[in-house]
This record gives structure tokens, C-alpha cells and sequence, in this order.
């Protein structure tokens, strides 16, 4: 019998398998078959566009921000609002009829660039057909996906650098040929592996494409210790990623006698000096993407999402939630406004003042802002403390958090690590034990964090910036271990990036993917030593 859906995207895919009846993130199956059609047609708008450039014709940049905004928009957690992934379908139509009548006749394209219709009910037909498991043979399935889910988490860096546009063509391009090349069933295992890390390498550019609008518009991470506990005012708590609608925000309320907090993924906000200008600017309230349902309530007023991590909203604050850009859920307040737009947070400001303070689950204070920029200026403390001995190695955790029980590994093997080791952390993964008391090490604190999974590129930099410190040939040759959790595809890109940049023995965690079939798997741990997490014990001695 054929299930409602089909979805492995993520960590928490039902019996490590795939989600077939509804997501464990809240999907249901309309909005899942809704998605995989949406990107069915962003891969037909892709090709159609690499096509368009090889005759010579223009592709204006809002496909470009059209594809990425596709991709973004099915990421884990983001939208689950079935009208707004229409829309949004409805735009790659429009976009893909217009490259349509631009390109010379007789030029071959695959169906999903040839599939035209208004009828949704025909939508809901082909949604049927064009799922991830029309794919029949597992391992190009598997390698496609693995493409189609870097190219995901690749889309969120991009999109987070235009709307402080600033855009890279390269990357752009290598999204568009990527997505073309998993409709093309001529591409062998070996030629979808090379693919894999050509997507690792086109990530890497996206993190420094990122990287670099967020610092010339804000200034580098400075080290800061962040309050956790509340003000007596009321505020907005926000959440997700996205830099510039903080931005926004803090100045249309500048003078509206409330205070903005950030919460999980917006934590990395208070490192940047940009953001320090404005007074209301409180601390950080809450934890972990997934401790949402209890935070959003005892924080008592309204919250904006402005990118992934949603969790089902209680009906005791749905109207309090509001979204924007790609995040959506229905029912729920949304504020619009594209990229260059200004957006009005005038309905949020409102909704505010009329509620009651936050509610105090803790206080004290955490610190941060370990972005690259500032452990290069603690570069000859670092060193010497190598040198000494005083530190003997470092320790990657990155990637995500999520609700597994399994994932209190990380924290027992946070706190287990021995005295002389130092974690390099960035993602929400950092919740685990970023509050354990760790202390430092000739005063370098023994967990550096860097910020979420938008400036996992300043890992990358640490790495090398060490291996040239250290006159090694290849980061392997460090004293660094790599234990990596992961949930949603952004974690999947800071993988294939490792990878493209040559480094292994990487552990994964708390599973590896369910879209690794037995033989991609395989390739990973014969090429690159990936592996499993084990117990902390058995993961110790690689520390």
C-alpha cells in the first residue's frame, strides 16, 4: 500500500528509516508531498536556467533567490504551512515559464522543467509520483538526496547572506547544476560521489560568503558574557537565524518600552558589536530549538521565528508566535517582506506591551563570541598553551541539538573529557553543556563557542589557521577529534564541507543518516574513517 509520505531528511526520520505516515517534526503528509513537489520544479527551474546561461541568455538574480528560497523554505522544521509552500510553487511556475519561452526550440530538458499546470489538483497527482522513492536503485537515491540535502543547508547560508545582499554567482550556479545533475539518470555512483564533494566544497564558499556579509555589516564576534536570566519589562523573544530581521526589529522598538531577547538559534546575535548599540537589547532566554513549548510559554509574550526550529505551536501561544521569510505554520500571525525590503514589526511591537514580563527559568550568565576573528587574537595564548602541554587537544562539537534522549551522550561526554582538552563548538548542540561550568585553561575558557550553525566557517578557519601555526600538512595531522551531532541539513553541509576539505575520522551522531543506504555508507567510512558514536567510554579514547 502507498504511505501517506516519505521523509528522511532528518535525524529523528521514524526508526531511523523514514517518516511514512506523518513527520516526527510535526509534517503532515499533505505539506510533505507539497514540499517534494516544490522541489521536484525547482530542480525543472534549475535546469532550465543552467540551459538558458549555456545559450548565452541572462538569468535575472531572482531566480537565483527563487531556488535557494525553494530549498530553504523544505528545510527541517521551517514551513508547515501548505498555502505558502503553493505560493511559493506557484512562483517557480511563473519563473519557469518565462526561461521556458526564452530558450531556443529543440533544446532538451528533463519533465520537470517541461511540467506546466495550474491545476493543483493535478499537483496532487504528479506529488505522488516524484517522491524521494521514485528513485528505485538505494544508492543513487541516497547519494541524490545527500546532494539535494547539502544543497538545503547551502540555501540557508545564501539566504542569509541576501538579505544583507550580498550574493555569489559561483555558488548560485554550482546550487543550479547540482540540482540538474540528481534528475540526470545517466550519472553513475562515482560520478554522484564526486558530486557529494563538489557540494562540500561549494559549502565552504557559502559559510565564507556568509561569514563575510555578516561581519561587514555587523563587525567580528567579540568574546561576551550574555545574561540568561529576565529584565522587569515585557519584550519579543526571537529566534532563527536571520541577522538582519533582529536588526529590524531593535529599531523599530527602539523606543517602545520593551526589551528583545534571543533565544536558541539567535543566540549567537549578542556576540556581534553591531547589536550592542541598542539598550533594550536583553540576554538570552531559554535553551535548546526543541525546550520551545515550555520557554514560549513562560516567556508570556510574543515570539518571532524568522527561520527553522519551529516546533508545533500549544494553541496557549500559537497567537503569540508570529514567522517570516521562509518559516510559516498555519494559523499563525506571519510578517512579509522579501530581500532589500524593509519589513513592518509594528503588529509584534504592539502584541508586546500589552503583555506581561517574562517569566525568571534561570540566571547567571554563559559566554561566547569565539568566532574566528577573536581566537586569532588569543592565537599566541593558544599556542603556548599547546606547547606547554597545558592543552593537549581539541574537540569539535558542532551540529545540532534535538529531543532524543540519546542525545544526552553529549553532555555526559562533555563533562567526562579530560582537563586538558577544549571544545570548539558552533550549532545548538552546544545546549548540552554549555552551562556545565567547564572552566579554562590559563584562562581560555574550555568551551569555545563560536556561534550556531551560520559560523561553523570560523571551525573551518580555526583548523587551518592551526595547521599553519603548527607547519602540519593536513588538518588530520592535529591534535583535534571531530564528534559531530547532527539533526537538520545545515548539519548535513558542515559535514560535506569537512569532507570536501579532506578531514576524517569523524564521529556522527546520534545516528548516522537514515538517506545513507549500506553501500553510500560504506564509501564514507572506507574514504574518509566516518563513524558512528559509540558510548562515552569507547569515544574517550579518541579524546
Amino acid at each position: 500500500m502507498m504511505s501517506e509520505m516519505f521523509c528522511y531528511q532528518c535525524q529523528e526520520a521514524a526508526g531511523n528509516r523514514g517518516c511514512d505516515k506523518a513527520g516526527v517534526c510535526g509534517k503532515m503528509p499533505d505539506v510533505a508531498r507539497g514540499q517534494d513537489f516544490l522541489i521536484w520544479l525547482t530542480k525543472g527551474l534549475s535546469a532550465a536556467a543552467v540551459q538558458a546561461r549555456k545559450a548565452g541568455i541572462a538569468v535575472d538574480k531572482e531566480v537565483n533567490h527563487l531556488v535557494t528560497g525553494s530549498l530553504f523554505m523544505t528545510i527541517t522544521n521551517a514551513n508547515f504551512d501548505l498555502a505558502a509552500i503553493r505560493a511559493q510553487t506557484h512562483r517557480v511556475l511563473t519563473a519557469l515559464r518565462s526561461l521556458r519561452r526564452q530558450l531556443p526550440q529543440g533544446i532538451a530538458l528533463p519533465e520537470a522543467a517541461r511540467w506546466d499546470s495550474e491545476d493543483e489538483a493535478l499537483w496532487a497527482d504528479k506529488e505522488r509520483e516524484i517522491g524521494v522513492l521514485s528513485t528505485r536503485d538505494e544508492d543513487v537515491r541516497s547519494l541524490r538526496e545527500l546532494v539535494v540535502y547539502g544543497l538545503k543547508g547551502l540555501s540557508a547560508y545564501s539566504k542569509h547572506a541576501n538579505v544583507l545582499l550580498r550574493d555569489d554567482e559561483e555558488v548560485d550556479l554550482f546550487i543550479q547544476q547540482a540540482l540538474t545533475a540528481t534528475l540526470d539518470d545517466s550519472l553513475n555512483a562515482d560520478q554522484l560521489v564526486q558530486l557529494v564533494l563538489d557540494t562540500g566544497a561549494a559549502g565552504v564558499k557559502g559559510m565564507a560568503l556568509l561569514d563575510a556579509a555578516n561581519t561587514g555589516r555587523y563587525g567580528d564576534p567579540e568574546i561576551t558574557q550574555v545574561d540568561i536570566g529576565v529584565r522587569g519589562r515585557p519584550g519579543i523573544l526571537v529566534s532563527g537565524h536571520d541577522l538582519r530581521d533582529l536588526e529590524m526589529l531593535l529599531e523599530q522598538s527602539r523606543d517602545a518600552g520593551i526589551d528583545i531577547y534571543t533565544h536558541s538559534e539567535m543566540l549567537p546575535a549578542q556576540y556581534y558589536p553591531f547589536f550592542k548599540q541598542y539598550p533594550h537589547f536583553a540576554g538570552n532566554y531559554g535553551n535548546a530549538w526543541w525546550k520551545q513549548k515550555d520557554e514560549f510559554d513562560s516567556f508570556n509574550g510574543p515570539i518571532l521565528m524568522t527561520t527553522n526550529c519551529i516546533v508545533p505551536p500549544r494553541d496557549s501561544y500559537m497567537q503569540r508566535l508570529f514567522t517570516t521569510g521562509m518559516a510559516g505554520w498555519p494559523g499563525c500571525p506571519h510578517i512579509p517582506g522579501g530581500i532589500g525590503e524593509e519589513k513592518d514589526f509594528s503588529a509584534i511591537i504592539r502584541m508586546a506591551q500589552a503583555c506581561p514580563p517574562p517569566t525568571q527559568i534561570e540566571q547567571g550568565t554563559i559566554i561566547g563570541g569565539f568566532a574566528h576573528a577573536q581566537v586569532f587574537k588569543l592565537a599566541d595564548q593558544v599556542v603556548e598553551a599547546v606547547k606547554s602541554g597545558a592543552i593537549r587537544k581539541f574537540v569539535v562539537m558542532a551540529g545540532c541539538d534535538g529531543r532524543q534522549k540519546g542525545r544526552d551522550y553529549y553532555t555526559e561526554f562533555a563533562r567526562a573529557l579530560p582537563q586538558d582538552t577544549v571544545i570548539l563548538t558552533a550549532g545548538c548542540a552546544k545546549y548540552r553543556y554549555n552551562k556545565l561550568a567547564l572552566g579554562d585553561i590559563g584562562g581560555i575558557p574550555r568551551v569555545l563557542d563560536a556561534g550556531q550553525c551560520n559560523d561553523s566557517y570560523s571551525l573551518v578557519l580555526i583548523a587551518l589557521k592551526l595547521a599553519e601555526v603548527f607547519k602540519v600538512n593536513s588538518v588530520n595531522d592535529l591534535p583535534i577529534f571531530y564528534n559531530i551531532a547532527w539533526y537538520e541539513q545545515k548539519a548535513v553541509i558542515v559535514l560535506l564541507a569537512l569532507l570536501s576539505l579532506g578531514v576524517k575520522h569523524i564521529h556522527l551522531g546520534p545516528t548516522l543518516p537514515a538517506f545513507l543506504s549500506p553501500g553510500v555508507a560504506k564509501v564514507l567510512v572506507d574514504k574518509f574513517h566516518l563513524a558512528p558514536i559509540g558510548t562515552v567510554e569507547e569515544d574517550l579514547v579518541f579524546a
